[in-house]
C-alpha cells in the first residue's frame, strides 16, 4: 500500500449527496445506473454512471443520500457524461455497496 500525504488527501473533494433520479444505463459496457445527485445550493446537481446493479434497482436509489468525490474531471461513459465519482465498498463477490452518512447531513457536506 503506498502513502499519500494528509495534504493530498485534503486535495480529494468528498461530499455527501442526495439522489433525484436515477435510470437504467442499458448503453455502458459493464451493467450500470445513471444517478442525479443533488449536493446542495453551492455545488448543484451533478451525474454519475456507478457500476450497482447487483444490489441496487434505480427506483430505491431516488431519496438515498450517498457520498462521491466532487473535483475529479467529467468522464465520458458511452452517451453519458459522469461528473461524479458516487464511493462504495465491494464484498468478496465483487457487489458494490454505498457508502453513504450513518444519519441525515445536508446536502454538500465535505467529509472530514
Amino acid at each position: 500500500m503506498s502513502t499519500i500525504s494528509f495534504d493530498d488527501f485534503l486535495k480529494v473533494d468528498i461530499r455527501a449527496g442526495r439522489v433525484v433520479r436515477a435510470e437504467p444505463f442499458p448503453e455502458a459496457r459493464k451493467p450500470a445506473i445513471k444517478l442525479w445527485i443533488d449536493f446542495g445550493p453551492k455545488i448543484g446537481e451533478k451525474k454519475s454512471s456507478a457500476q450497482i446493479t447487483t444490489l441496487y434497482r434505480p427506483e430505491e436509489l431516488v431519496g438515498r443520500q450517498v457520498m462521491a468525490v466532487v473535483n475529479f474531471p467529467p468522464r465520458q461513459i458511452g452517451p453519458f457524461m459522469s461528473e461524479v465519482l458516487v464511493l462504495g465498498a465491494s464484498d468478496p463477490e465483487g457487489r458494490i455497496s454505498l457508502l453513504a452518512p450513518d444519519h441525515e447531513v445536508p446536502c454538500g457536506a465535505r467529509m472530514h
